[in-house]
């Protein structure tokens, strides 16, 4: 858009916010906007979708500091702020010149050092400017200064299409392993990505140029991603490595034991229990966790003994006889030591 467009245009009106907005209320107030006026939510409106591209539009050049500096400047001689006068100092009324709306932009300002560039409607002997040609070097277009106005008359380009934002939420067992799904794009359009394996809860993944369409021969933007992962019952995640409880018997854990553990493919895996395995310890089964891009993870199978809710006699005259053996034995007295340490 050329920056003689932004003479008929009021963005601040558009958004709703006063000329002095921080970056932050034009940020809230763009977003706000965007959420009431997106397409998504009033479909098949025309005027909303117009709504839309002017709250964009508005938000594309305030949010970015030297297109706002250079849009104020030209609101400025909109509203007769600045009076264009054939003279210099002595013009008719005193009002200020050329060179005092766009002295700043070549290094000095009324009254300023560095050198004076004097711009007039004619006559005088004055270099004679047109007005198309100075606003053309903030658009990024030619002029009679070999380019435009310094920084302000750098070509700016055409502007890239901006990201949208977006949620999926996939089951435990296709985050691990990777899902096809699809998605509601831009203005209602469905859109099928793929998701790799091994994406975590909370994580957000960027599909480029799935965003809103640029200015021609400008990128489309991108659509950012937020992955919600629901728990699954049995297992967990530690990085790339799967997590499970395993529940052993005290014999099992005293006298050791080969015992099976569960998959999250579905093909149990036997594992050793060493004699004397105590609760809380970690059995490690190599790359049976997350196949992700980065690597294999493991299986980490966190051993649980289960105290039995009902003895036999038996087993429990067995018992009986184990603590009468035990008798001396203190499993608590290296942590009465270390506590009173």
């Amino acid at each position: 858009m050329a920056s003689q467009d932004w003479f008929e245009k009021d963005f601040y009106a558009t958004l709703g916010v006063s000329d002095d907005a921080s970056e932050a209320d034009i940020k809230k107030a763009y977003r706000k906007l965007a959420r009431k006026w997106h397409p998504d939510q009033n479909p098949g409106d025309e005027a909303a979708e117009q709504r839309f591209k002017e709250i964009g539009e508005a938000n594309a050049v305030l949010s970015d500091p030297e297109q706002r500096q250079q849009y104020d400047a030209v609101r400025q001689m909109a509203r007769g702020g600045a009076r264009f006068t054939a003279g210099g100092p002595g013009g008719a009324g005193g009002g200020a010149g050329f060179e005092d709306v766009f002295g700043s932009m070549f290094g000095a300002g009324p009254g300023g050092g560095g050198q004076r560039v004097r711009f007039s409607t004619g006559g005088g002997g004055q270099q004679n400017i047109n007005l198309e040609d100075l606003l053309g070097g903030f658009a990024g277009g030619g002029s009679q200064f070999g380019g435009g106005f310094g920084q302000y008359g750098a070509p700016a380009g055409p502007r890239p299409g901006q990201d949208i934002q977006a949620r999926t939420t996939l089951p435990f067992r296709q985050a691990v392993e990777g899902a096809t799904v699809t998605l509601q794009g831009v203005n209602g359009k469905p859109l099928t990505t793929r998701i790799p394996a091994g994406v975590k809860d909370g994580q957000k993944i960027r599909l480029r140029g799935k965003g809103h369409e640029g200015d021609p021969g400008a990128p489309a933007g991108d659509l950012l991603l937020q992955v919600t992962v629901t728990p699954h019952p049995v297992f967990g995640r530690d990085g790339n490595n799967l997590t499970v409880d395993l529940p052993i018997t005290f014999a099992e854990a005293a006298l050791g034991a080969t015992v099976e553990v569960p998959t999250l493919d579905g093909k149990p895996v036997k594992v050793k229990v060493a004699p004397g395995t105590p609760s809380g310890r970690v059995l490690r089964v190599k790359g049976r966790g997350v196949q992700a891009t980065s690597g294999a993870g493991d299986l980490l199978a966190k051993v649980s003994i289960v105290v039995p809710q009902r003895l036999t006699d038996e087993a429990k005259t067995a018992l009986e006889a184990l603590r009468e053996q035990e008798q001396d034995v203190d499993p608590r007295a290296e942590l009465k030591a270390r506590a009173t340490s």
